[in-house]
């Protein structure tokens, strides 16, 4: 047995059991090893981008890593922009990235690189395995590392030789650290300030935002009158009726500050106090008010759902939760097609235990708000802020959730960057409907151009932020990618172009053009 096989073996035997890939010349032995090993399913990727950012989707849903095969430090460096999201997500994945072998390096040939320089920054854990013997180990290594609460990227540096020379075979799964829990002096704190706080706000993310934890936040607020809030571009939220809703903190600064005027006390549980996503002239970085208390009752790498339930017993909160969420949908719309329109349609139409991947942008705020009254289901965003993840983000969460429906809002200029997803989606035919908001712009940046300060851009400014002369036309990039696609032009099209997609199974997109 040589080294790439006892690496699959491993990481099978390490609950690992989907390898999202685009290898070449120095990952051949582990492709090869794909076919001698049973129990590792692998799916081709046409761009890095779209193999590290369906590993994110993966892991988001999975709840435990995928493996990603990457092609040297090339080919890492091009998937970097989902991996920066993944890592502010804190998804586990294990990165297996192909190196010349341990002899060749000396010679720098072409695609010779510093690969673990271009991996550290989005990993928590990055290893290059000196020998063949060895590899098997570094592999279990890799996936305990990626579980480390509250989850991370595990970055293997997989050098040639080591893959093809002998070695003594696989090795047992190491166990992963389970979160500790929060401490009995936290949950003590956060009671005693949320019951001497005028206007105290309760802040969750991570594990916090599933079923579970919102129960427990929702507990607390009924004892306290505590607001509830996440993030604006959260990792994954579970919504709809019967669900306890929570708000998410705005986009832009000063929206932020007008939300959190009067908060005289936040508490955290295992999110961070926020901050403006970018600078602007005269406009504060630190959002939080400046006479405002923050008290952590769990950190990110806790049991976050541990310490709300204990916070809620501390408090002796009620069994009911405040702020569920009453099942409602809005009316199918009429007339011309719109963003508001699709939202009215997405939320009015959005099966059971739908799974959400949003990149929408400018154009998603409808059915972000018309959708928390459905039927219960999953909301995936874009946490990192580099657009191109909400295609590859549907694709893996899609291989993660085969029995559930995927349904992506995705921005045009941004589902530009990963198109290539939906060729995989029609390579493994994967249950995902695709809604492109058409609006021939980065239209968030035509925004931000007059917020930052720029003066009296003119036609070579504004014609950067344009996405017409051509047009794109996402019906033909669809087809050419093996899936059926669609472009209506009125409300009630739309309807029952969305109605049709969402009961059929297999890849459908649909471009509305606005």
């Amino acid at each position: 047995m040589n080294g790439a096989e006892s690496l699959v073996r491993t990481l099978v035997a390490s609950g690992v059991e989907v390898c999202f890939t685009n290898p070449g010349t120095s990952e051949m032995h582990f492709v090869a090893a794909l076919d001698r090993v049973k129990g590792m399913r692998s799916i081709l990727g046409l761009f890095e981008g779209v193999v590290t950012g369906a590993a994110d989707g993966y892991g988001r849903m999975a709840g435990k890593p995928a493996s990603t095969l990457l092609h040297l430090g090339p080919g890492l460096g091009n998937g970097l922009a989902n991996l920066h999201n993944a890592r502010k997500a804190n998804t586990p994945i294990v990165n297996i990235v192909g190196q010349h072998a341990t002899y060749h390096v000396q010679y720098d040939a072409p695609l010779n690189s510093d690969i673990v320089g271009i991996a550290r920054p989005v990993s928590g854990w990055v290893k290059e395995s000196p020998s063949s013997r060895t590899v098997a180990l570094d592999g279990s290594l890799a996936v305990a590392a990626a579980m480390e609460p509250p989850g991370q990227i595990a970055t293997l540096i997989l050098p040639a030789d080591t893959a093809w020379e002998e070695c003594d075979g696989p090795v047992a799964p190491i166990e992963a650290r389970k979160p500790p829990i929060p401490s009995k002096e936290s949950v003590v704190a956060a009671a005693k300030a949320l019951k001497g706080a005028k206007r105290g706000m309760l802040m969750v993310s991570g594990a916090g935002l599933q079923e579970r934890g919102l129960k427990a936040a929702g507990r607390i607020a009924a004892a306290t009158g505590a607001e509830l809030i996440t993030e604006t571009f959260f990792s994954r939220l579970r919504r709809g009726a019967g669900i306890v809703n929570i708000n998410r903190l705005p986009y832009f600064a000063e929206d932020v500050v007008e939300t959190m005027k009067g908060v005289d006390l936040l508490v955290t549980a295992g999110a961070k106090p926020p901050v403006a996503f970018f600078a602007y002239p005269g406009k504060p970085s630190w959002l939080t008010p400046d006479d405002c208390a923050i008290q952590q009752l769990a950190a990110p790498e806790e049991d976050v759902v541990a310490g709300l339930e204990a916070l809620a017993d501390e408090l002796g909160a009620p069994a009911e939760p405040a702020g569920v969420a009453e099942a409602s949908r809005p009316e199918l719309p009429t007339g011309e097609v719109s963003a508001g329109s699709v939202g009215n349609s997405v939320a009015a139409l959005l099966p059971e235990n739908a799974i959400i991947s949003d990149e929408s942008a400018t154009s998603g705020l409808a059915s972000y708000i018309l959708a928390g009254g459905a039927e219960p289901f999953d909301h995936l965003q874009l946490t990192g802020g580099s657009i191109g993840q909400g295609l590859p983000l549907a694709t893996g969460a899609a291989v993660a959730c085969p029995d559930r429906k995927v349904v992506c809002l995705h921005g045009d200029g941004g589902a530009m960057y990963t198109v290539q997803a939906l060729w995989t989606q029609a390579r493994e035919n994967l249950d995902v409907v695709t809604v492109i908001f058409a609006n021939r712009s980065y239209a968030i940046l035509n925004i931000e151009l007059m917020r930052v300060g720029a003066e009296n851009p003119g036609p070579t400014a504004l014609s950067m932020l344009d996405l017409s002369n051509p047009n794109l036309d996402w019906v033909q990039l669809a087809q050419g990618m093996g899936v059926e696609a669609s472009r209506p032009e009125t409300a009630e099209e739309f309807n029952d172009h969305f109605a049709a997609a969402v009961k059929a199974k297999g890849p459908r997109l649909i471009e509305v053009v606005i």
